[in-house]
């Protein structure tokens, strides 16, 4: 007997590019199911820069002193990426005063918004508000993100003011961290099997395919 509901729990950051991208190479995967499995995507925490001050960094600056890239190696990155993200219908927006930003809140709201049906519109508005809108995460932005994604303005506002979620988020990474998780895209099907990193749509259809069978 086919086992056709398959849960997938995505472990991400909204300032990684990888990771939109490994979202859409596994939605590309999971069209080719449509139909024969009911899938249920769950979104968790991961901050690639937890320390980042709210201002944000120039983007480059940032890169330049964690990974070492150069401005040639800038300019190549943004323009495959940008192909890259053509591929799975995502628009990178590159620019060149564009800010690493601090996502804490983001994932305060992602994590409000678990059981409510509307987690990965929230987490598809974050991403294009960062690479597609050229926008910033500041609490009014955030703010007209859940209006419009349908989630509850007055709740989200009490969640960033207060910083309810705060210590919620911080178990959850610290969780991630402790089975092993260094980097982000990962994604776990069934709680069984990961994949790690964006990798193209055939590698998720191939796992997809052991776990309905």
């Amino acid at each position: 007997m086919k086992n056709n509901t398959l849960d997938i729990d995505i472990i991400s950051d909204v300032v990684c590019p990888w990771c939109a991208i490994g979202y859409g190479r596994l939605r590309k995967a999971l069209d080719k199911f449509a139909g024969q499995i009911d899938v249920n995507l769950r979104w968790h925490p991961f901050e690639l820069n937890p320390g980042m001050a709210k201002e944000g960094e120039n983007l480059r600056s940032h890169l330049a002193a964690k990974y070492g890239t150069t401005l040639e190696g800038s300019i190549k990155a943004r323009a495959m990426l940008t192909d890259l993200g053509k591929k799975v219908d995502f628009t990178f927006n590159y620019f060149d005063e564009m800010k690493m930003l601090n996502t804490h809140d983001c994932h305060q709201l992602l994590l409000w918004a678990s059981n409510t049906g509307l987690q990965t519109a929230l987490a598809l508005a974050l991403f294009e508000e960062f690479f597609t809108h050229q926008g910033d995460f500041a609490h009014e932005r955030l703010l007209a993100i859940v209006e419009k994604v349908g989630l509850d303005v007055k709740e989200a506002q009490q969640i960033l003011e207060n910083q309810t979620l705060s210590e919620n988020v911080k178990a959850i990474e610290n969780q991630w961290a402790q089975r092993g998780l260094r980097g982000v895209p990962a994604f776990i099907f069934n709680g069984e099997q990961m994949i790690s990193g964006a990798q193209e749509a055939e590698a998720f259809e191939e796992v997809i395919e052991t776990l309905i069978k």
